[in-house]
């Protein structure tokens, strides 16, 4: 449920289907939820768990007559994104929804400075002048608390720091002013001070801009600093989501009480081994028919193996994909 009455995004069973030279797979199979006006959703999973995919699916981003196909709806204020024809969407992306990328530097053309990157986005949305838009591009550089912006403006990406690029990246994001925003593991290969700043930058303007938005992450430590609501992803399925306090307090899912293990505590003493969940995502090609996560759980069973659970409301604040929610605890073995 959205913590808003009107929701900004509304994803409703969203299947996303890749072709490839071993047959279909589908990275992301059913996947529901909305993130409402003003609201911080985080996603987590491990890599391969298909957080990006439903971002980029959300852009329809993937070469649709060659590549993927989608199922499901995409609301955006009310309307289907999987109904609308290409131009239509390109019209969408910057000025309804805008997108950052984990990495700056390969997202960055390097052979126009962000300047003129900032300018032809504002240009290609916008009926305004050249003078105009550079003038938006200095401003939305000062915004993200790039210093010097008039002289910023002019440098290329190779030209900035790793913090600077994501803040330019996010400038031209956040130029055409969108109502909804997705952060896909914006602080990746950032140090730790840095990361921080990104982090606040985003609270920052989506309290400023009231704007919706999706962050993807691998980090929970950011999650409980800035959602309100956690959906975790395993193999192309939500298996819990809910409040970010309900979860960190009582998480449901071995996968979320694994995750949540994981994290080093201000108890973890020096040289201490960190809890690991044990083995890896498997590739979607060895999903099974039961649940995806009993490979990984030792509290798996018979019916586990053979019965794939259904995400179901387990109280008013959260959902969760397991055929024994509420009987484990986070102390205990995944």
């Amino acid at each position: 449920m959205c913590l808003e009455k009107e929701a900004l995004l509304e994803v409703r069973n969203l299947k996303t289907t890749f072709k490839t030279l071993r047959g279909q797979v589908t990275a992301v199979d059913g996947v529901s939820f909305c993130v409402g006006k003003g609201e911080i959703l985080g996603i987590v999973g491990e890599s391969g768990c298909g957080k990006s995919v439903t971002s980029q699916s959300i852009m329809r981003l993937y070469d649709e007559k060659q590549l993927v196909s989608y199922e499901g709806e995409i609301l955006f204020e009310g309307e289907d994104l999987l109904r609308k024809s290409s131009k239509e969407m390109e019209h969408i992306r910057g000025m309804g929804i805008s997108m950052v990328f984990q990495d700056a530097l390969s997202s960055l053309n390097p052979l126009y400075s962000v300047g003129e990157q900032i300018v032809e986005m504002i240009c290609c949305h916008k009926a305004v002048s050249k003078k105009q838009a550079w003038k938006t591009a200095e401003n939305m550089l000062r915004l993200t608390g790039i210093p010097a912006p008039e002289e910023r403006v002019h440098a290329y990406p190779h030209e900035l720091s790793g913090g600077m690029r994501q803040r330019a990246m996010i400038a031209m994001a956040l130029a055409c002013e969108p109502k909804f925003f997705i952060a896909d593991e914006p602080t990746t290969a950032l140090d730790v001070t840095i990361q921080a700043q990104i982090m606040d930058l985003i609270i920052e303007l989506n309290q400023k801009l009231g704007m919706g938005i999706m962050l993807i992450t691998h980090d929970l430590g950011v999650v409980t600093q800035t959602c309100q609501r956690v959906i975790i992803m395993y193999l192309g399925h939500i298996v819990e989501e809910g409040r970010v306090e309900d979860i960190f307090d009582r998480p449901l899912h071995p996968y979320t009480i694994g995750l949540i293990k994981s994290i080093p505590t201000m108890n973890t003493k020096k040289g201490e081994k960190l809890y690991m969940i044990k083995g890896t995502v498997p590739a979607l090609s060895e999903v099974t028919k039961g649940c995806r996560f009993c490979s990984r759980c030792d509290y798996a069973t018979d019916k586990c193996r053979a019965e794939d659970p259904e995400l179901v409301a387990f109280n008013e604040s959260q959902s969760v994909r397991c055929h024994y929610a509420g009987k484990l605890t986070r102390t205990e073995a995944v």
